[in-house]
């Protein structure tokens, strides 16, 4: 006698399986979002400071004791990379600003902000910027400052 026996999962146990499956990614999303937003902030401190550097080297070789204007100035130098010299890079938006003065008076400024401000896509939380002074400062606000003064009065970054 042969019995015919069905094999498989019943309805129940697939719904089952999909739902804990559900919870888990339910609970995994912001976390990895999350993690996605840190890791923009960490590049744009990194790219930040990379500027900052090669500003310094721009003054002194290049610029004959001027800073450069453009992102495309430090890239045609081969001081900074062709993805940050675009202006966006992991998330960020980044330019130069206020750069004026020549020689031990030449300032500059250098900004970073987040390319989507708000939402699920949300690249990053905090704003990051520099000047010729070398002290990173950063704050929660999303807007770009403009000036060397604007950038001095943020908070400085101790990392």
């Amino acid at each position: 006698m042969s019995t015919n026996r069905a094999e498989g999962f019943s309805l129940i146990e697939l719904l089952i399986v999909v739902t804990i499956i559900g919870i888990i990614a339910a609970i995994a999303a912001p976390r990895m979002v999350a993690s996605r937003r840190a890791a923009n902030e960490g590049s744009a401190q990194t790219s930040i400071r990379t500027i900052h550097s090669s500003q310094s080297i721009y003054q002194y070789t290049s610029g004959n004791g001027l800073f450069a204007t453009q992102l495309t100035d430090l890239s045609n130098e081969r001081l900074i990379d062709d993805r940050l010299a675009t202006g966006t890079k992991s998330g960020y938006d980044f330019a130069l600003c206020d750069v004026s003065g020549f020689g031990m008076t030449a300032q500059f400024g250098a900004t970073a902000v987040p390319s989507v401000t708000s939402g699920m896509t949300q690249t990053g939380t905090r704003r990051f910027a520099i000047t010729h002074s070398g002290t990173l400062h950063g704050d929660t606000t999303l807007t770009a400052p403009t000036t060397v003064v604007e950038i001095s009065a943020l908070s400085p970054i101790d990392n």
